[in-house]
């Protein structure tokens, strides 16, 4: 999967276009195994490189003169695979999603039967080893024959990947565990051939600690087979839960339709979505998906955007509007003409947003990557010291050699690797279930850091589209007659607010009859005849012109709503003024919810808009904003921006349309509405699939628990690790609980991100 990406400029140099790529990396076992990938391909000229432990994916830009085949063979010296993953879904998704899932469900297969084999064999020799009473003649003997298979077979992986570190001159996790458990098996094979450990009545404790005694009557099998068995329970307790993070991924990834009905000569053709084009009417009966994004031709229904949105209420569409694909159609049969598809559709973007940022890497994994990278080659030199201090302040060869194993075992930094990964990937695949994108792990660092949020009105804050509020009629005018004539002349005129007018009139009288001699009259409002009556609507200046005057009360009524912000039209017929209607930019009934919600985050909302100051209060006031920012250009969003953050604030911006994206580009944390436009998706940090103001405050609130939890797993991985070494080193941890408690810090940091499935 290539692309391309912006041109870099380096000085002295001229500026070279950059390629992209994602490679799938085969082989890694731990976190310093994607160190070392990593390094061998930055070290490469003209190629910048992440590779993600936990989704065992590099992403890679590389200059011309580069190509994929080189990025392989780099990858293959270095002694893993690498391969291009297949395309990311679109119509022909499905195929692909179901030859992956099976390989991985095909490796996780393996080594759970690795796993259950090494526990049926290592059980009896822990239970004999730790209980005396189970240790007849010759004990030891048996003990050899079950745990042998355990360290040679069940550790095999482990002793694979080490051969092929070493032959590449590195250590990684996997040298510790096969030095570790081979060193415990031969010492255990020497005792028994060649000491006195093989003697028929041998006996022996287990003790926590490391004991004292005859090198050649003791063996460390239990130990030996013991670590093998607890790892591979821990990998694959990894495996499993690395799996379950990447399930909201993969689930959004196969939620499109497979097959479309596309209409061709007025016949209805079945063909697979991978053959779409732009521009092709398709039919969507009810129950069916919306194949791909589209605008509707024909018919009306309500669609279900629950699965890709999160929004539970079915969304009512007609001719005109805008369908998403996956979306199920839930009402009447809908004839749709697409207007994108394969990786342009929504489904496809959203997916891909959360895969980049689940393959990103904050600020605090790089750290914990470097550490890792010269993390193993310290643990071998600090458990030589180990052995060596022992032996030199005790002559203990036995104790020595126990301590140094406790080291080996106990220092793997798999939690380390892991601390970062699986909770980008829980994190970041819960919020696509909740319609939010979370660009990158950098994204998660600004959320914590923010204290403003600026709110641009239309469209954000209100639904930017004009709405009769309130009518006002004079005495003895019926509201039903006033809206009926009123809308049914202004359904005729194309202007925002005259729609507005004929929207609410039909909404509250029904049908509306049809005007006759109808009359634009500029800038003043419409006139015509209806029902025998000539009506006149627009401003009060088109009343004058007929020497029509507004009485006191409807005078009095216009000025309030004027002084509120809203539109006020007069409605007049038959030679008198008979009511006035209001029209608004109608606040969002979610809004004022939405701005408590962000009030309760730590944050002062501002509300930005190029409206004018009345109209800009007027909505601040309805849902709970004390500052307001009114009349700006859109040009001056941007310096808006700078300026609060020279106060020392750090910003927001919560925004939807083209001229916000310049804006959400300059602030510290951009989040876009989805219901907007690409320019400010494409400028924005978190997308807002849906249009409610309350996921902004959902989105901040899910990227502060996911940097939690990541800060949580490493100071967990860092923790375990700083006190667990000394430990084994001081002899005070046999090397099998040693085992036991490195396969728990890996597995216990996966469940901790795992809980972020709950977020709600």
């Amino acid at each position: 999967m290539t692309s391309t990406v912006p041109e870099t400029t380096v000085p002295g140099r001229a500026p070279a276009p950059l390629s992209e790529v994602e490679l799938s990396i085969g082989g890694m076992t731990c976190a310093s195994c994607a160190a070392r990938v990593e390094k061998k391909l930055n070290r490469m000229d003209g190629v910048a490189a992440t590779v993600n432990f936990a989704t065992g994916k590099a992403k890679v830009s590389y200059a011309d003169g580069i190509t994929v085949a080189d990025l392989i063979a780099t990858v293959e010296k270095t002694g893993y695979t690498a391969e291009e993953p297949p395309p990311p879904p679109s119509a022909a998704a499905e195929e692909s999603a179901g030859e992956t899932a099976p390989a991985a469900d095909g490796e996780l297969l393996i080594l759970r039967q690795r796993l259950y084999v090494s526990l049926a064999l290592t059980a009896p020799v822990v239970l004999m080893a730790m209980i005396p009473a189970l240790q007849f003649d010759n004990w030891q003997w048996l003990s050899l024959t079950l745990a042998a298979p355990v360290v040679v077979w069940g550790a095999f992986p482990f002793h694979r990947a080490a051969w092929t570190n070493v032959r590449h001159g590195a250590a990684t996790m996997d040298t510790l565990v096969s030095i570790g458990t081979l060193a415990a098996l031969g010492w255990s094979v020497w005792a028994l051939f060649f000491g006195h450990a093989g003697m028929p009545g041998m006996r022996h404790g287990f003790e926590f600690t490391v004991s004292r005694g005859d090198g050649s009557s003791s063996i460390y099998l239990e130990a030996a087979a013991g670590v093998t068995a607890f790892i591979l329970a821990g990998r694959y307790l990894e495996a499993r839960s690395k799996r379950k993070a990447g399930a909201a991924l993969r689930a959004l990834m196969e939620l499109g339709a497979r097959d479309v009905s596309v209409l061709r000569n007025g016949t209805e053709v079945r063909i697979p979505v991978s053959q779409l084009t732009v521009g092709d009417r398709f039919v969507v009966r009810p129950g069916e998906k919306v194949a791909t994004d589209g605008t509707v031709v024909e018919g009306a229904s309500a669609v279900d955007a629950s699965m890709l949105t999160g929004e539970s209420v079915p969304v009512d569409v007609t001719v005109g509007d805008a369908v998403t694909g996956a979306t199920v159609n839930a009402g009447g049969r809908l004839v749709v003409e697409a207007t994108r598809i394969g990786a342009d559709t929504q489904l496809a973007r959203m997916a891909k947003l959360v895969e980049d940022a689940q393959n990103g890497k904050a600020a605090v994994q790089r750290l914990a990557d470097r550490i890792s990278g010269v993390f193993v080659p310290a643990v071998i030199v600090i458990a030589v010291a180990t052995f060596g201090v022992w032996l030199g302040a005790t002559g203990d060869t036995v104790a020595a050699f126990t301590a140094a194993i406790a080291v080996l075992i106990i220092a793997c930094p798999c939690a380390l690797g892991l601390a970062t990964p699986t909770a980008l990937m829980v994190g970041t695949g819960r919020g696509a279930q909740l319609g939010i994108l979370i660009k990158g792990p950098e994204v998660l660092e600004s959320t914590r850091r923010v204290d403003t949020v600026v709110l641009d009105k239309t469209g954000t804050v209100t639904t930017g589209r004009m709405t009769l509020q309130d009518v006002y009629v004079a005495e003895g005018v019926d509201k039903d007659e006033l809206l009926r004539l009123a809308g049914a002349l202004e359904h005729a005129s194309e202007h925002p607010i005259a729609r507005a007018v004929a929207a609410g009139a039909v909404d509250r009288t029904g049908s509306l009859p049809v005007p006759e001699n109808f009359e634009n009259v500029a800038g003043l409002g419409v006139q015509g005849v209806i029902d025998g009556h000539a009506v006149l609507v627009g401003r009060e200046k088109l009343l004058r012109d007929w020497a029509i005057e507004l009485p006191a009360e409807l005078a009095e009524a216009k000025a309030g709503a004027e002084a509120e912000g809203r539109t006020a039209v007069t409605v007049a017929w038959d030679g008198e003024a008979r009511g006035v209607l209001t029209v608004a930019d109608a606040v969002k009934e979610t809004s004022a919810e939405a701005v408590a919600e962000l009030r309760g985050l730590g944050l002062k909302p501002v509300l930005l808009t190029g409206d004018n100051q009345l109209v800009a209060e007027s909505v601040a006031k309805a849902v709970g904003i004390d500052e307001v920012i009114a009349e700006v250009l859109p040009e001056d969003k941007v310096d808006v921006v700078k300026r609060l953050q020279s106060e020392g604030r750090t910003v927001a911006m919560v925004g939807d349309g083209v001229n916000d994206a310049a804006a959400l580009a300059t602030a510290d944390l951009g989040l876009a509405m989805g219901t907007g436009t690409d320019a400010a998706i494409e400028a924005g940090d978190l997308t807002l699939v849906r249009g409610d103001l309350r996921v902004a405050a959902d989105a901040i609130r899910l990227s502060r628990r996911t940097l939690s939890t990541i800060k949580s797993n490493l100071f967990w991985a860092f923790g375990y690790n700083v006190a667990a070494i000394p430990l084994a080193a001081l002899g005070m941890l046999n090397p099998m609980i040693a085992g036991a408690a490195m396969a728990f810090s890996s597995v216990f940091v996966v469940t901790n991100s795992l809980r972020l499935r709950s977020f709600t």
